[in-house]
């Protein structure tokens, strides 16, 4: 069982950052998710403002774990955490400027079930952020 243990460890280790992503983006497509379907179905929201409002929060949530456990930034200072909050905030809202523009041409264009729209639109979104947070927003700073 140590043999398992120590092969499964060094797997993780070996794609830490990786993998991080997957599970905190899992968790804040499940929260995403969960969230859209209070305020659209419970709450009775138009899907568009489900769309912004479950957004704002799953941001909150998404700055936290990837600046704490994925990317795991060691900028201290006012002046580059708040450069890394501004970037990380901007790459977000170009994320879901693109997320409620595919709902738009995926349920009112395309006639298609809001929320298999709303799968499909966080698997390209949850891709995206990735690919900004590595290149741009917590990338190592020299």
């Amino acid at each position: 069982m140590k043999k398992l243990w120590d092969f499964c460890w060094g797997i993780y280790k070996e794609h830490e950052e990786g993998l991080n992503y997957l599970i905190f983006g899992f968790l804040a497509f499940v929260l995403n998710y969960v969230l859209y379907f209070l305020f659209s179905s419970v709450m009775h929201i138009h899907y568009m403002a489900a769309t912004a409002l479950s957004w704002v929060l799953t941001v909150v949530f998404a700055y936290w774990t990837n600046r704490t456990f994925v990317f795991k930034s060691r900028n201290k200072s006012a002046q580059s955490f708040g450069r890394e909050f501004v970037a990380f905030i901007s790459a977000r809202i170009g994320t879901e400027f693109l997320e409620l523009g595919l709902m738009f041409v995926m349920v009112t264009l395309a006639g298609i079930n809001e929320y298999i729209s709303k799968f499909v639109c966080q698997v390209i979104v949850i891709l995206a952020n990735y690919f900004l947070s590595k290149l741009w927003i917590f990338k190592e700073k020299e």
